[in-house]
């Protein structure tokens, strides 16, 4: 609220609308006063108070009438009841339709200066969260995941609703939907926003090094282990901790993490005394944790635990009217991180994105037009695009298996080995089906080795042979 504060007095007494009206005007509050319900309710438009000083017993209109209809018209004006009587009843009804406050008469001077600070304060907090609110609502409508689908809806508003809070959230949805943009999303927007935000990919590491860097260790721990280490839980201490691919995560750390959730606490690796932390915990995960309860994988205590409040991203393919605005938001990102003027694509391509399935989701489309807006060209992608489904994975690579990438010959008449040129092609294509696979899972291995129905360590053999990590 700016400017002079405005308060109106509706009392039938001169005696008690003079004192009101002397009292306001020393603390430095412009005054107008009415002596019933009717002339003040008509004069309102008017006078446009930000504060009003009420009778409850009034001439003609009574004073609960009188609340009731500034209410109607000005619900979010704070009213202060006056009453010589101070029936229960009667406070109880005009608490019940929207009253701030109710003085006894006689009251003390103290007594309503504490009335009139605790009612402006009260509403510039409401209009502070009213602004909050606003600004939530309108940085949700902005995140790149795009849609106006009723799921999608259901996203922003739950995002709207919890931001501001602590309690914990569960993220789910398939690879590339946009999960950590939700994670990123409920930090941004939430009252923790100034701390430390922490992202941990529990599929990345395995579960003995996922403990000791999840809660770090203490020095002589283990072999190598010459100083104490913190944990990302103490690093997250007063802020979030963002926990991807929670489902990946080892029984034995379950365990660990529950007690986290439970009592804000745990020790390190060798430790002997409990660590407090105060951080917000946000998991995601692209499994099924039902199905993962069942056939014992995820405990059942943490998953009741986890779930608290879920937001369900739905598959680009399922909103597939997300696809001109996220386009629109990745050309412009990427237009401005590589200086480049790649403005907008022609209708065909825009009408074979829309017809695309997506199974790599919005991560899928964002690579696409960073490959358009790198190359400067949307023929790679049409290319791809226009391929038959069983081919688009590697397709976009395809230009890359030439006879010059083969190691062949042809100047001079030099002969071909036929055989060696096969067996380069075979890998070249592998590592390109390999490394689009890893780039669609997040270069989550253990999900990569199901898509391609292989073991997960003949993935890693094969990613060891080929070259390929996730720092490439």
């Amino acid at each position: 609220m700016t400017g002079q504060v405005t308060v109106l007095v509706i009392d039938d007494d001169p005696g008690i609308r003079d004192y009101l009206e002397a009292l306001a005007t020393r603390q430095g509050y412009r005054v107008f006063t009415a002596v019933d319900g009717e002339s003040a309710l008509e004069g309102f438009d008017k006078t446009k108070p930000d504060l009003i000083t009420l009778d409850a017993v009034l001439p003609g209109m009574d004073g609960l009438e009188t609340l009731r209809r500034i209410k109607q018209r000005a619900p979010e004006v704070p009213v202060i009841m006056l009453s010589g009587h101070g029936q229960a009843r009667t406070i109880v009804e005009a608490m019940r339709l929207g009253a701030t406050d109710f003085l006894r008469k006689p009251f003390e001077v103290e007594e309503l200066e504490l009335a009139f600070r605790k009612a402006l304060e009260n509403r510039a907090l409401e209009e502070e969260v009213k602004s909050l609110r606003g600004r939530v609502r309108t940085e949700v409508d902005g995140l790149p995941m795009g849609g106006d689908t009723p799921k999608m809806r259901e996203v922003r508003e739950i995002i709207e609703q919890v931001a501001d809070t602590d309690i914990t959230v569960l993220v789910r949805g398939e690879s590339g939907t946009g999960k950590e943009v939700v994670a990123r999303a409920l930090f941004q927007l939430g009252n923790r926003r100034n701390r430390p935000f922490v992202k941990v990919n529990c599929a990345a590491l395995p579960s003995e090094l996922l403990e000791s860097e999840l809660f770090g260790f203490e020095r002589g721990a283990f072999t190598g282990a010459q100083k104490r280490k913190l944990g990302k839980f103490e690093y997250a201490n007063q802020g979030t901790i963002f926990l991807d691919e929670i489902s990946e995560m080892a029984p034995g750390l379950q365990a660990k993490l529950l007690q986290v959730l439970q009592d804000g606490e745990f020790s390190r690796l060798g430790g002997e005394v409990d660590v407090r932390v105060d951080a917000r915990i946000i998991a995601a995960t692209n499994r099924n944790l039902e199905e993962a309860v069942r056939s014992q994988e995820f405990r059942e205590d943490l998953y009741y635990r986890l779930n608290v409040v879920t937001i369900l991203i739905p598959p680009l393919r399922e909103r597939i009217d997300a696809v001109p605005l996220l386009v629109e938001h990745f050309l412009r990102m990427y237009n401005e991180q590589y200086k480049k003027d790649f403005e907008k694509i022609s209708p065909e391509t825009m009408k074979l994105l829309m017809e695309y399935h997506w199974p790599g989701n919005v991560r899928e489309l964002e690579n696409m037009i960073k490959r358009m807006v790198v190359l400067g060209s949307e023929q790679t992608v049409l290319h791809e695009l226009s391929q038959p489904a069983p081919l688009r994975d590697v397709s976009a690579d395809q230009d890359e298996l030439d006879l010059a990438a083969l190691g062949a010959g042809f100047a001079d008449g030099q002969e071909l080995d036929l055989k060696a040129i096969s067996k380069r092609a075979s890998q070249i294509a592998e590592k390109k089906v390999i490394e689009r696979v890893l780039g669609l899972t997040r270069w989550n291995r253990k999900e990569a080795a199901g898509r391609l129905q292989i073991s997960y360590k003949a993935l890693l053999y094969k990613m060891k042979e080929n070259g390929l990590s996730e720092g490439r």
